[in-house]
Formats: structure tokens, C-alpha cells, sequence
């Protein structure tokens, strides 16, 4: 149903690609299915490092041979205690090496791997794991175990849940849970026994083999199931390598939940076929200081990490001396003159360029080894949408980022910028041997190898997902100018007709909202009413900054969203914005969300974007408040 365009064939990071697209399978070094690609890059690479991970403060390195081993144990353990091919493994655990051990270890004997967010809960958990019919789950440690404990005897299907952390559960003694320490001597044991076997089931995996099973936020209902093959995943693999260069000397960092598709893509998938070093993060809440200690060369993360590090700088520059304000200002100045060359494709006039090297040497070098990026070649964001100002900031200090687009439903990639080709407010080109078009109603559909293969053990939905002609509907509304490049202006579901009938998308205006570093996310209401309004959530930090310096008192969260003095800072904010749209797309009146917000509460998905749905529910008082 879903072919390639034509593509020539070209060789990138060491990585030959098919002649012609559309010819199956697609072949990435002569591999056809994900596994074929590990075994090859274990065999070839065995002694070299490929993850770093932190133990007792202490960066420790692991090799291709440690990857192949682990994902050997694991996958023939899983095999010997009743695993078959096309049933599914789920994955509970915070990013570390395991994750990408068991990710190839069960893909590897025929398994299906299926991830679940950290944040979620025992309830969500239950239906995952039964919706899925897991055979088996991996749960990080014992807060993670205890989600399962709370829902054992409603989850039939699962044989053995495995813990990878023993702390507090020595004493444990479960029939159906057991540590990985175990499982490894299981599989151990298994491989001595067939010393062939874990080869002969990578062998016989096929492009067309689903190999991830990936649940949606499920912002509209209970989440679904996007089942993607081999195939897909290495299409996107392969248009991966074509327009985000990967080097062998690239270090990156991973945080962001490997469940979701794009940190699977870009810390998983990707590195076998740059044969680059991944680093994982110690947790989420020590992301900018392992950025600091590892310097990537490439990092990827979603619109809310990037601002949350322009508004560190922000009040590193408020709390700087007059002399150090000022150098910031000439800096800043004298990088935005050299971004706007950058950013349009133009040659940077050497008196722009000398200009910027004086100010780089003085400033901003120092600036960007402060943040982790003194390394940095290529800056991503994806997941939600950015606003142009905040990129053309980034490209102002030096640090090149770029956007994309993608799904789940599209193996994560659809679209894409790059450092040579790139215009900001866009979402880039189409990906080589993928064809996208914008269908009458303004949606975005796309065709190529790439999109998934349907949601699982729903044939309903996924019916409704393609066109009959075999485009998948992306849901979102948006354009394609001349040169080729994609812009979203909103999802298709999310369109506000206002009473007087007026067509409005909110992504924009809500985009621009979030630029001001007071503001950390905003929903638009005004589907059916008079006028445009919004619920705002504030910059906890910037904004205790700003009451602290007001001399504004305040108790707590709720407090500091209830004083005046905040009050008329947002509103000068979203007068600042409304002046950039027409009448009708102005924002009248709007409310503060006096709650914190953590990516357990429902209201936010797990790569921290507020749900419309949720967010109108949950704060339906203060959105009657306003008319």
C-alpha cells in the first residue's frame, strides 16, 4: 500500500542504501530487518563503546560485545520461559542500557516490544498490559513493582514480571516475579544448550514482522496500540541517515522516555547505523547537568526543554553585572546578525562573520560550555510545535536547531530541517522516498514505507487512519510552499470556529505565547463563542524571579498565580502577542492554571504538552469565568 518515491543510490556515514526505492526490502548495509543491523554492528564494532552510563557519580562505558551479550541473555531467557515470536514484551523503566538490551533482545527472537511511561499508573498499566496481551513485563525497581502489585490478579496473560533493581526487594519471593540477574542465568543457560539459536531466530525475522508495539497519549479515549514493523522503522532509519548526518565520533545524550518513538529513533535506532556513543541521562531531573558533563555533539529534545534552558540564561543575564548585561547585549547582537545569513542560506560577509568571532571568543563560547553545547553540531526539536523566535535564538548563540516532524504513526520522521536546508516556522522537506500532499480540507497526508502498519487489534480505527487510495491521515492542518517546505498551522480537530463563523487554528498563537519565558504552555478557547480566550500556565522559575525581585509576596504556586503583580505581567505578555494577529485571532481575556503540573497528571503527555481535551475538562470553572 505505501511505496517509496524514486531515490538514487548513495552511500552516508558508511551506510549504502537501495538504488531504487520502492524496491523491497529496504536495505540499510545489507540489513533488511532491525536485528540483522544489530547482529551485523555487534560483530563488526564488538570492543567499542557505544553506551555510557552514570554509576556512583562515575561515567562507566559499555561495548558492542556487553550489547550483544546482554540482548543474547535476555532474548534466549524470554524464549526458554515461553516467549513466542509475535507475542509482546512491555518495558516499565526510566531510560538506562537495559532498555536498548531488552529492546533488541525480544525484537531479536520475534518478540514485540512495548513501552510504558514511568508516570503512568497502576490503572493504566493494567490496561496496557492486557490490551497488548503481554507475555511479560520488565518493571525498573520496586515503585515500578508496585504498580504491578496493586493489579496482579487482573492481568492474567503476563508470565513473569523481571525487576532490574533489587534495592528493597531482597526478601522478595513471588511466583510470577523474578530479578534480571536471573533471567541472564536463564538465558545463559538456554545459549549453552542451542548455541545457534538466538542467530537462527534473527535469521528468519522479515521486513514485514512487527517488531514495536507503541501506545498514543490518548488524548481523545483510551490509547492505542500503533504496531510498526522492521520495515518501517528501518525506512525511517535509512531517511534518518540521509538528512541527519550521524557521525562514529557523535556523542548524544538520551532522556527523553524511550517509549515514545523519537527517543527510540534517535538513541536506539539511529546509532546502529552511525555507530555513534549514547550516553543516558540519570533521570529526568538531572538532564541539564548531564548535558553539561557529556558536551553531545547531537541532542534531541521537545520544545519544553529548549525554552526551559533559554530561561536559565535569561536569569543568568538579569543576575549578571551591568558590564556582563551589556557584553550579552553586543553578543547577542552581533549573533543575530550572522543567524539571519545562516538561517536563509546565505553566505555570512566576512565583516558579519569577523564581528561574530569577537564576540564569540568573548561571550558566547563561554555561554555554550556553560550549557553542554560547546560541542554541539546539530540541535533537534520535534514532538510539539516551537516558536521561530526561539530557534533564530539558539542559531543567535551559536547552536544550530533544527525542527522536524513526525508520529508514531510515521516511525517518528515525516518532515524535516537541516542545517543547509532550513527554513524556520516550518517543519522542513519531506524525508527522502517519502511523498506527502494537503488534502482539501487542509490536512497533512503522507505515503511511504515508513507508515506504520495499523493499530493493534483495531481494525476499525486503522481503517479510519488511511485514505482509500492509501495515504495515512496525520490530523494536522497545514501547507507547502514553493521550495518544498511544510508548515503546520494546527490539528485538524483543534480548528476554532468562533460564532461569527471565523476559522481559526490555535497552534500559532499558542506557539507564540510560550516564546515569552513567563509563560511555559497556553490552550486556546473560543470553539463556538464570541471571542478568543486562554488558560495560561506560567514559568514557575522565571516567574518566582520576577515576584522575588518585585519584592511580590507569595506562599506558594497558587499563591503566586493569584497576585496582581503576575496578573498584569501575563497580561502584558498576551497584549505583546496580540498585537502580531488580526482582531479576530486577539486573545480577550484569559486565566492563570494555579496547579503544577508534572507528566503524571493527566492534563500533560508524557513529553510534557498540554492536552486540549484534558485541560478544558479539568478547568471548565475558570473557562466559564471568562464568558
Amino acid at each position: 500500500m505505501n511505496m517509496q518515491t524514486p531515490v538514487k543510490s548513495t552511500t552516508i556515514n558508511g551506510v549504502t542504501y537501495n538504488a531504487e526505492a520502492g524496491q523491497r526490502p529496504v536495505r540499510v548495509d545489507s540489513c533488511t530487518t532491525i536485528v540483522e543491523l544489530f547482529q551485523k554492528r555487534c560483530a563488526d564494532l564488538g570492543p567499542k563503546t557505544i553506551h555510557r552510563e552514570k554509576d556512583l557519580g562515575i561515567w562507566k562505558e559499555f561495548t558492542w560485545n556487553d550489547y550483544w551479550n546482554h540482548a543474547l541473555w535476555i532474548g534466549m531467557g524470554l524464549r526458554k520461559l515461553g516467549l513466542k515470536r509475535g507475542e509482546v514484551v512491555s518495558i516499565l523503566s526510566e531510560d538506562r542500557k537495559e532498555w536498548a538490551y531488552f529492546d533488541m533482545g525480544i525484537q531479536s527472537v520475534g518478540g514485540i516490544a512495548s513501552g510504558v511511561y514511568t508516570t503512568d499508573s497502576g490503572s493504566q498499566l493494567n490496561y496496557l498490559v492486557n490490551d497488548s496481551g503481554s507475555r511479560f513485563l520488565v518493571v525498573e525497581n520496586e515503585e515500578q513493582l508496585d504498580k504491578f502489585l496493586t493489579h496482579e490478579d487482573e492481568m492474567p496473560s503476563l508470565l513473569k514480571v523481571i525487576i532490574l533493581e533489587d534495592e528493597g526487594l531482597h526478601d522478595l519471593d513471588h511466583p510470577r516475579c523474578m530479578l534480571i540477574s536471573e533471567l541472564y542465568e536463564i538465558g545463559k543457560a538456554a545459549d549453552a544448550e542451542d548455541p545457534n539459536a538466538f542467530e537462527a531466530e534473527i535469521a528468519i525475522a522479515k521486513p514485514e514482522d512487527t517488531a514495536l508495539l507503541i501506545y498514543t497519549s490518548g488524548t481523545t479515549g483510551m490509547p492505542k496500540g500503533a504496531m510498526l514493523g522492521h520495515e518501517n522503522i528501518m525506512a525511517a532509519i535509512e531517511a534518518g541517515a540521509r538528512r541527519l548526518a550521524v557521525l562514529e565520533t557523535d556523542e548524544q545524550l538520551c532522556f527523553l522516555p524511550l517509549c515514545h518513538i523519537l527517543e527510540r529513533d534517535v538513541s536506539i535506532y539511529f546509532p546502529l547505523a552511525g555507530k555513534c556513543i549514547v550516553n543516558f541521562a540519570e533521570s529526568p531531573e538531572t538532564v541539564f547537568n548531564n548535558l553539561q558533563e557529556v558536551s553531545p555533539n547531537t541532542f534531541t529534545a521537545v520544545p519544553r526543554v529548549w525554552e526551559k534552558i533559554y530561561s536559565q540564561v535569561l536569569i543568568m543575564v538579569q543576575e549578571a553585572t551591568p558590564a556582563g548585561r551589556l557584553a550579552y547585549g553586543l553578543a547577542m547582537k552581533a549573533g543575530q546578525k550572522r543567524a539571519g545569513y545562516l538561517i536563509g542560506g546565505k553566505p555570512v560577509p566576512a565583516g558579519v562573520a569577523a564581528n561574530f568571532w569577537l564576540w564569540d571568543k568573548l561571550v558566547l563560547r563561554n555561554l555554550r560550555r556553560m550549557l553542554g553545547f560547546d560541542r554541539m553540531r546539530r540541535g533537534g526539536t520535534g514532538a510539539a510545535p516551537i516558536s521561530p523566535e526561539l530557534l533564530k535564538w539558539y542559531w543567535s548563540i551559536g547552536v544550530p536547531l533544527v525542527e522536524g516532524y513526525g508520529m508514531t504513526e510515521t516511525a517518528g520522521l515525516a518532515t524535516m530541517n537541516t542545517r543547509h536546508e532550513n527554513t524556520v516556522g516550518t517543519i522542513g522537506m519531506p524525508i527522502p522516498g517519502y511523498d506527502l500532499r494537503i488534502a482539501d480540507d487542509g490536512e497533512i497526508q503522507t505515503k511511504g514505507l515508513n507508515n506504520f502498519q495499523g493499530y493493534w487489534r483495531n481494525n476499525e480505527k486503522t481503517a479510519e487512519t488511511f485514505t482509500d487510495d492509501g495515504w495515512l491521515r496525520t490530523g494536522d492542518v497545514g501547507s507547502v510552499n514553493d521550495a518544498g517546505f511544510v508548515t503546520i498551522t494546527g490539528r485538524l480537530k483543534d480548528i476554532i470556529i468562533t460564532a461569527g463563523g471565523k476559522n481559526i487554528t490555535p497552534a500559532e498563537i499558542e506557539s507564540r505565547l510560550k516564546f515569552s519565558h513567563y509563560i511555559s504552555d497556553a490552550v486556546i478557547i473560543g470553539d463556538r463563542r464570541k471571542f478568543l480566550t486562554a488558560l495560561i500556565m506560567i514559568d514557575q522559575e522565571n516567574v518566582e524571579k520576577y515576584a522575588q525581585d518585585q519584592k511580590v509576596p507569595f506562599s506558594n504556586f497558587a499563591s503566586l498565580c493569584a497576585a496582581k503583580e503576575v496578573k498584569d505581567l501575563i497580561e502584558a505578555e498576551v497584549k505583546s502577542v496580540n498585537k502580531e494577529f488580526a482582531r479576530v485571532e486577539q486573545i480577550k481575556d484569559f486565566r492563570l492554571i494555579d496547579v503544577l503540573l508534572t507528566a503524571e497528571d493527566e492534563e500533560l503527555t508524557a513529553t510534557m504538552k498540554l492536552k486540549r481535551s484534558y485541560v478544558e475538562k479539568a478547568h471548565s470553572h475558570l473557562i466559564e469565568e471568562m464568558y
